[in-house]
């Protein structure tokens, strides 16, 4: 009898085990990313944006996106911003969209669509009127050998966003 009940106490430990086991993978599969290419970026890219009161083309060739999980999304592209006035063109670049919570340089940043511009060891991040709603510093890259004018890569704790040799993190919240 102790025999038995040491073998159904052993199965129990066994199952909570391996159902432990299988939420960490499921967890770790949400906070996955994958950077999108062709066809998957094309698809999900805006060809224009809106920013402060006008449209702008997007710069297809500099945009960059990325899938957190499953089906949540992040993207970021450079505009045209020729049409702007010297106030906006000035701090603004591009647009940056996120459909869930993220982390953004460390700092949280809500599902949206925004503006941003980058300045010297910092990127900004506006509403859609160009008020400034976020600030973070970004990390230079020194081995970056050809740096283009916007990417996005795979970092050891997110996706980098790139803009030229400097970057910040992006991460699932």
């Amino acid at each position: 009898m102790k025999f038995t009940k040491r073998r159904l106490y052993f199965g129990i430990l066994c199952l909570i085990v391996t159902f432990a086991l299988s939420n960490s993978t499921t967890a770790q599969n949400k906070a996955s990313y994958e950077v999108l290419a062709d066809a998957a970026l094309t698809k999900i890219v805006p060809t224009s944006f809106y920013f402060a009161g006008q449209s702008a083309a997007t710069q297809m060739r500099n945009t960059g996106a990325a899938r957190f999980g499953e089906n949540h999304y992040v993207i970021a592209g450079l505009v045209d911003t020729s049409g702007y006035s010297t106030e906006i063109s000035g701090k603004y670049e591009g647009f940056f969209i996120t459909d869930s919570p993220i982390k953004f340089g460390g700092k949280e940043l809500n599902t949206g669509a925004y503006g941003f511009g980058f300045s010297k060891s910092k990127i900004n991040i506006f509403d859609l009127s160009s008020k400034l709603i976020l600030s973070v510093s970004t990390t230079d890259d020194v081995e970056m050998k050809r740096p283009r004018p916007l990417m996005m890569t795979n970092g050891v704790n997110g996706i980098r966003l790139y803009r030229g040799k400097i970057y910040v993190i992006i991460s699932a919240k």
